[in-house]
């Protein structure tokens, strides 16, 4: 089993929510997080003073899948999230040893 992690642009997350919902990926966690990476921000002007904004609000979905998933997992979310300018986001991932459905008790591939 492997986690998948992805770090979007806030304004692509339906996209990418509803695309792996269509593709049999109903199950995730999000979170509404803060980063920056190497467009290190902007600078804005505001009442005549210019401010650096340099963590932007972006969206992180986790979401737990088979191995034989990931490749079509991870360009579902490419596709969804691509946009063609920096500060797109980032796709991590990570193996998982076990996973237990708290309900059942269902362990492994049974408890996704």
């Amino acid at each position: 089993m492997i986690k998948v992690e992805a770090i979007i642009r806030q304004e692509r997350f339906n996209d990418v929510k509803n695309a792996l919902a269509t593709a049999g990926f109903p199950g995730l966690t999000t979170y509404e997080v803060k980063g920056r990476g190497r467009q290190m921000g902007y600078t804005l002007t505001f009442r005549g003073k210019e401010q650096q904004i340099d963590l932007l609000p972006k969206m992180k979905i986790e979401l737990v899948i088979k191995e034989e998933d990931l490749d079509k997992v991870i360009e579902l979310i490419r596709q969804k999230a691509f946009t063609g300018n920096i500060g797109d986001g980032k796709i991590f991932t990570y193996r998982i040893d076990e996973v237990i459905r708290v309900r059942t008790g269902e362990k492994g591939e049974n408890a996704l």
